[in-house]
């Protein structure tokens, strides 16, 4: 990850997100088009998660991609909920903590009452500048707390660009993951790219997998490390990278090193530990391949993340399909969303594409 990202000078973490629509042209009296498909993938039993391994039909041809859409719903757990949403806010409880953030795309009229609003222990008020701003303190909230999710305990705490160092949307991703290496083969390395506070890298070692974790930010590698050792992780194996995320992937390629899995959630513009500047638009198609070089050949996945107004979940799936060329298996792609509490409405938060073997 690049620090610009989430613990530097800027972090479009929860950059101008915006909600997925699927259109239908159809011809008057015709039926509707059936909407996209829609998962809770963060309610139990684990075992739904699990592929069916089984080699693929298409191997050694090109990938197919769904023909629709998909939405990965993380409905919340014991240390997180999305309580209400309305009026461009998020009320939000992350442990024993309630918090109030911005939500643009919220338009909605909140379902609570104003005194449950009120009663937040800190509002993120935001300034001019993307994502940033300041927290007002209603309560004596502390400088950081323990959650848990599943296997990874890690602190959650205020930061300076209204995010809390954990994006609760991507549980579902965990959870996706997660099953996979359960499902896969003993030795399963997993490549981790703008990893942050280290929750998908800690997730997949807790299920079995070796893992190597890159961010461009020393500081998140430091709090990625903090998280380990909450999780009883410290003898885990694996490994903490702090640099640019291109050129890691460039010399893991020339030296002929292999994973089965490949996670990425890179931001839209940020800045590497000697100044490389990352641009999504300009960078992202080489670092794609770059990873796609580096997939085994019984690899998994390859995950892919993106938050900018101008990207979609297609989008992100036609780039995994043409790097994939030849390798057969399917894209699936759609976006994250975090459902409240009451189970009524949701905010889809990030756009994703993901290809899998199976």
């Amino acid at each position: 990850m690049f620090a610009a990202r989430r613990a530097g000078a800027a972090t479009p973490e929860e950059k101008n997100k915006t909600l997925f629509f699927t259109m239908s042209m159809r011809p008057a009296g015709a039926r509707p088009a059936q909407l996209p498909a829609s998962r809770d993938w963060t309610r139990p039993p684990r075992e739904r998660y699990a592929p069916k391994m089984k080699p693929s039909a298409t191997a050694n041809a090109a990938p197919i991609i769904a023909d629709r859409p998909e939405v990965m719903r993380t409905s919340g757990w014991d240390d997180y909920a999305l309580l209400d949403s309305g009026h461009g806010r998020k009320l939000e409880r992350y442990g024993a903590w309630t918090v109030v953030r911005p939500e643009g795309q919220c338009l909605w009229t909140p379902g609570r009452p104003a005194e449950a609003w009120n009663a937040a222990d800190a509002i993120f008020e935001p300034a001019d500048e993307e994502d940033a701003g300041r927290w007002t303190l209603l309560s004596s909230v502390p400088a950081l707390w323990p959650m848990t999710w599943a296997d990874v305990t890690f602190n959650a705490r205020l930061t300076a660009f209204r995010h809390l160092a954990v994006f609760p949307e991507h549980a579902a991703n965990w959870e996706w993951i997660t099953a996979r290496i359960r499902a896969a083969k003993p030795e399963f390395r997993m490549l981790n790219l703008f990893g942050y506070t280290g929750l998908a890298s800690l997730a997949a070692a807790a299920a079995g997998a070796s893992v190597t974790h890159v961010d461009a930010s020393k500081k998140a590698v430091g709090w990625a490390r903090e998280n380990a050792a909450l999780s009883g992780l410290e003898g885990a194996p694996i490994r903490w990278i702090c640099e640019d995320a291109r050129k890691y992937v460039a010399r893991e390629v020339r030296r002929g090193a292999r994973y089965e899995g490949i996670v990425l959630d890179p931001p839209k513009y940020g800045r590497g530990p000697t100044g490389e500047v990352w641009r999504l638009y300009d960078d992202l198609p080489d670092l794609i391949a770059g990873c796609a070089a580096l997939l085994s050949e019984d690899a998994g996945f390859l995950l892919l993340n993106g938050y900018s107004e101008r990207m979609t979940g297609l989008a992100l799936a036609g780039l995994l399909a043409d790097v994939m060329a030849g390798r057969g298996g399917r894209v699936d792609w759609g976006e994250l969303a975090l459902m409240e509490e009451s189970g009524r409405r949701g905010a889809g938060l990030s756009f994703f594409a993901r290809w899998s073997a199976t």
